[in-house]
């Protein structure tokens, strides 16, 4: 309780210092806003409830997680595009009923996006080099993309000015109060690092010496990114992290421990063939790829598309998006990583656990695993 006190005490002092700034927004106000969207405040304050849990804070916390989202416009943001899809923008921004989460990040006062912004060339450089400077030790990088570093960068160059991304990266770095890498190839390099990596493609981590607190997902769930950028105005300081630079809220448990199909693959139920009487009978989808024992994410619980799916609901295996160079490791994606006898993940170290416990224990879990698909296969063939 005393902690509990301790921290509450930092938050109001946190959020009462981010009040006094102007705000950057003039005339509007995340009430007006929700108002205008016809959203009410018992509905909101519902949010900032669900919120407070998913970060994994006391019920208590829940006012001062609505007054931070209330806050959230004195807190700038630049939102840098580099070698990427724009897959995790469009899963924020795109959406036919946008929830609570992605109508408090169109509220912050994004000072440079590439996808939504209406200036190009020579203005878009400006502004981006102008909020820099004016925000200079305040504002939040969110950085999405791997980053090209073969030939000193030049396989991404960006803008009037010609500057490669490797190059804005470093600079956008240099001066933000905190930094984040959003989806799989910022955060480890994604699809642009995968072998044989023509351009040298790494995650942001790599090319900055400040800490950089990493989104992972292909793309990561809208709540994930809004709630890291919650727990900066919060307490402006990193959320508890994993071996990884994960946060602990999000990316703790294993995707295989939250999942629905769970209790069919304790009964020894699986799915052999897709389309077969196990996958309309929604049977565990291990045995045809899926590597959710190996995938540290909440998708289960905050789901896609409107929160009404997943993968694994939908019929196939998660393939470890989050996990690092899931590209060359998880693959084939529709065969179990037990058949893979060599260069598995879990010997080089991407499924550790967020306390980062043994790779032999993991090892003997994977083993286990492959084990007990068989022994029920078996039982099955038997009865």
């Amino acid at each position: 309780m005393e902690k509990e006190n301790l921290l509450l005490r930092q938050a109001e002092e946190r959020l009462a210092k981010l009040a006094k700034f102007p705000a950057l927004k003039k005339g509007d106000s995340i009430k007006k806003m929700l108002k205008e969207k016809g959203i009410s405040r018992r509905d909101f304050m519902k949010w900032a409830g669900a919120m407070t849990a998913m970060l994994s804070l006391p019920a208590s916390f829940t006012p001062l997680t609505a007054k931070a989202a209330e806050v959230a416009d004195r807190l700038p943001v630049i939102w840098l595009h580099l070698a990427e899809c724009t897959g995790c923008s469009e899963s924020l921004l795109r959406s036919d009923g946008p929830g609570i989460a992605s109508l408090i990040f169109d509220y912050i006062s994004l000072e440079y996006h590439e996808t939504i912004m209406a200036a190009s060339g020579y203005q878009a450089e400006e502004n981006l080099e102008s909020a820099i400077k004016r925000y200079k030790g305040r504002y939040v990088l969110m950085v999405e993309g791997g980053v090209p570093t073969g030939l000193d960068g030049q396989y991404l160059t960006i803008g009037a000015f010609g500057h490669t991304g490797l190059q804005n990266a470093k600079t956008a770095s240099e001066n933000a109060a905190a930094i984040f890498a959003i989806g799989t190839c910022s955060s480890f390099g994604g699809i642009q690092a995968a072998n044989p990596n023509p351009t040298a493609a790494k995650p942001l981590s790599a090319v900055t010496n400040k800490p950089v607190i990493n989104v992972p997902g292909c793309p990561p769930s809208e709540k994930n990114i809004v709630g890291n950028v919650i727990h900066f105005l919060l307490f402006g300081t990193l959320p508890q992290l994993d071996a990884f630079n994960r946060p602990k809220w999000a990316y703790g448990l294993r995707i295989h421990d939250l999942c629905e199909r769970r209790g069919h693959f304790d009964a020894g139920e699986f799915v052999q063939t897709f389309g077969d009487e196990g996958a309309k009978n929604g049977y565990c989808l291990y045995k045809v790829g899926c590597k959710g024992p190996y995938t540290f994410n909440n998708c289960s619980k905050l789901r896609f598309n409107s929160h009404t799916s997943w993968p694994i609901q939908a019929g196939h295996g998660c393939i470890g998006c989050s996990e690092p160079n899931f590209w060359d490791t998880m693959g084939p994606f529709e065969e179990p990583l037990a058949n893979k006898l060599y260069d598995t993940p879990f010997f080089g170290g991407a499924d550790r656990t967020a306390d980062n416990i043994g790779i032999t224990l993991l090892g003997a879990a994977a083993i286990g695993m492959a084990a007990h698909a068989v022994l029920s296969a078996v039982r099955k063939d038997k009865e």
